[in-house]
């Protein structure tokens, strides 16, 4: 009897121990599961943002002067943004040689130009050269005489229909209507023509990398000692290139073509920044008085890139959180 009732406890103690087990490994199981579930959910980190750019965006500068204007291409879109007046005009002075030597070479097609031509080209854009210009001018077909009917030059005709230009037009100071340098062009305009000369349109498909690897070779700075007016040629690598951060110039060639002239008739400096990379385009235009120094211009060039960098140097980047947990 005794060795009966000592069975029943016993088998009774094995089934309730097995009773409270059960719940004990599967309350182990269930939380596992729960915690591997909630590890396979959780997001990855996000992306890095894009490399910095410039892209459209508020501008201000202290600018004292009969004209200041600036736009901005985004070359991937082709949307120009810029200052209220980017359509409005100021003389190119040299900006346009950009132009004249893409016009020349495009008409060479697949031949060679000469040492001495190849040479004044260069010349042309990295040091500003007005007599190798105007010995390019010539070879591209152009002239200083006056077309009738107040139609530009037959070199600065087809800037506008090849490049889509829109403002562009012949000077209109007498005595200097057929000059390239009295060229009226908006910043809306030469970004366009940035954006021609980077795309293949305006030197075509044999030189137009051998045109922008020149552009981006521009040398000299504002100093004097760089600035050779009574020669006609001066140092250009100042401006827009100043106000952009190693982020972007680290990121590929930036090309370049300013303009610089003080003239007397309505005793202003005529300055123009053009800079042009795979991403986008942007020119400043300005007039003020001759008063100030070449480096007054050179500096607000400056300052609009800067302000344009996207993002900002050192300003935080709003990047979205991913969710984490349970889906």
């Amino acid at each position: 009897m005794r060795s009966r009732v000592i069975m029943v406890f016993a088998v009774t103690a094995v089934l309730l121990g097995g009773v409270m087990l059960v719940p004990a490994a599967y309350a182990r199981l269930s939380g596992d599961e729960a915690n591997a579930a909630q590890e396979s959910v959780a997001a990855p980190p996000p992306a890095p943002p894009p490399p910095p750019t410039l892209a459209a965006g508020k501008v201000s500068v202290n600018f004292e002067g009969d004209f200041f204007s600036w736009a901005l291409m985004d070359r991937e879109s082709g949307k120009i943004s810029g200052s209220k007046n980017m359509a409005a005009t100021s003389s190119t002075e040299s900006m346009i040689k950009a132009w004249i030597v893409a016009d020349y070479l495009r008409q060479l097609g697949d031949e060679e130009p000469t040492a001495a031509q190849k040479k004044s080209a260069s010349k042309a854009i990295r040091d500003s050269d007005d007599s190798s210009t105007n010995y390019i001018y010539r070879m591209a077909g152009g002239s200083y005489a006056v077309p009738a009917g107040g139609q530009p030059g037959p070199v600065i005709k087809r800037a506008i229909s090849i490049c889509d230009l829109t403002d562009t037009k012949r000077g209109n100071v007498k005595g200097y209507e057929g000059w390239w340098s009295f060229t009226r062009m908006s910043p809306r305009d030469a970004v366009r023509l940035g954006d021609c000369i980077a795309d293949g349109r305006a030197a075509g498909p044999k030189w137009t990398e051998w045109l922008l690897s020149e552009m981006s070779k521009v040398r000299g700075t504002t100093a004097d000692k760089d600035q050779h007016e009574e020669k006609g040629w001066g140092g250009g690598r100042w401006g827009i290139i100043d106000g952009l951060p190693e982020s972007i110039t680290s990121q590929g060639p930036v090309g370049m073509k300013n303009g610089w002239t003080r003239l007397y008739y309505d005793r202003n400096w005529h300055v123009n920044c053009l800079a042009v990379t795979e991403k986008w385009s942007l020119a400043v235009m300005l007039r003020y008085s001759i008063a100030e120094k070449l480096d007054y211009g050179a500096d607000v060039c400056a300052s609009v890139a800067a302000q344009l960098v996207t993002p900002q140097p050192g300003g935080a980047l709003k990047v979205p959180q991913q969710p984490v947990g349970k889906l």
